[in-house]
């Protein structure tokens, strides 16, 4: 299946930088795309220049007051005091110069992205700038200033009765995108990540459902450390599958981190490429049975970035385009570009090595206790399945 679809980037998304050493590192959005020229998907046609969202957008989420100090903040305007007020100056999310403007852009794109999608110019738009999934109304978190994912559905919905479906794939939980919405009817979020017994932020427990008019519209799939391709991917798809019946949204977006790979360093599960070839696979289907096409897939996290984030992303694009995803061999021209910067040996294909590490050995164990998450979240619309057949 070929689909009109556009890809928004701007080199100055490298100008959301914390510091040199730290692990969020958007030169990974680079070397997605260029991976993607030197492989012919890629072309000036497909691409869009993303602009930065208007104070009034970053609104629609953000409190007045917040994104008046990310703004000192980006001047050097703000104290240490003041910035722990609003969980800036962290030693995950530090201070640094120019800190609005990027985050805004990042923001911006998610929104160009966006316009794409509701305004007919295309059936799937990707914005791998975006993701920054822990953003609070009045707190930054997890190396998340402005959430965009937020930003962006609020947008949506004010520009069109559309329902939104969100689902997160990253390792770490979409916190500040299901709070945002945890009582609206209109906007079901779905999270597949790592149990938050081991890892940030702590949450995404299965009986988080949601509150008042928006109960029944959160599911979370928390899953145990050390969890592999077929018990992520067999939780991935039969719940996505039965949310999406249970909501039927107007339009899916997905946040597509990549840190639930074996060589993530943040992170403890144990996924290889496989589940990057069929989780956006997945999503692809599902937006043209349900939204008529309206698929918008965003980043998110993802601390490889030499061997892991740019051959995942690139995954995304090729899904969008023609369905089917990326097999053989990696160019050689993209491993000759990146290699004399990259620490470590870049690979040399698509998928992943057989047995690339050693045999887990709660491997049972592990996929009967996911097996059990997985039912337990799905629960609810059992229930809600029975109750309106007996009506």
């Amino acid at each position: 299946m070929k689909c009109d679809s556009k890809f928004i980037f701007t080199d100055e998304f490298t100008n959301y930088k914390f510091r040199d050493d730290h692990p969020f590192n958007q030169l990974r959005v680079s070397m997605t795309k260029d991976l993607l020229e030197k492989v012919n998907v890629l072309n000036k046609d497909h691409l869009i220049k993303p602009r930065p969202a208007t104070e009034e957008e970053l609104k629609l989420f953000h409190s007045a007051k917040y994104i008046e100090a990310v703004k000192r903040a980006s001047c050097e305007g703000l104290t240490e005091d003041e910035g722990l007020e609003y969980g800036i100056g962290t030693e995950d999310t530090p201070m640094f110069t120019g800190m609005h403007e990027a985050s805004s852009l990042l923001v911006g794109s998610t929104l160009s992205a966006i316009d794409e999608v509701i305004e007919g110019k295309a059936d799937h738009a990707l914005n791998l700038g975006g993701g920054l999934h822990h953003g609070f109304e009045r707190k930054a978190s997890g190396f998340c200033i402005y959430n965009d994912g937020a930003v962006g559905i609020k947008y949506i919905r004010k520009h069109t009765d559309y329902k939104v479906l969100y689902v997160d794939t990253d390792a770490h939980h979409g916190d500040g995108v299901q709070w945002a919405f945890y009582d609206d009817p209109n906007v079901c979020t779905f999270s597949i990540h790592e149990t938050g017994r081991y890892l940030f932020p702590g949450t995404g427990n299965v009986n988080e459902r949601g509150l008042k008019q928006g109960y029944g519209y959160s599911f979370n799939l928390p899953i145990d450390a050390f969890t592999e391709d077929e018990s992520f991917l067999e939780l991935y798809e039969y719940a996505f599958r039965r949310i999406v019946d249970y909501f039927k949204p107007d339009i899916i977006i997905t946040q597509n981190g990549a840190d639930a790979h074996y060589l993530d360093p943040l992170t403890h599960l144990c996924s290889t490429m496989k589940i990057y070839e069929e989780i956006p696979k997945v999503a692809h289907e599902l937006a043209h049975e349900f939204c008529n096409g309206r698929w918008v897939a965003l980043g998110g996290g993802g601390y490889d970035i030499w061997r892991v984030v740019p051959r995942a992303w690139a995954q995304i694009w090729k899904i969008m385009l023609t369905g089917e995803a990326f097999t053989g061999k990696l160019p050689s021209t993209w491993q000759m570009e990146w290699q004399p910067l990259s620490p470590v040996k870049l690979p040399m294909e698509w998928s992943d090595p057989d047995d690339p590490y050693q045999a887990i050995p709660r491997k049972q164990e592990i996929t009967e206790k996911n097996k059990k998450v997985l039912q337990n979240c799905m629960q609810f619309i059992h229930n809600q399945n029975r109750y309106n057949s007996s009506m």
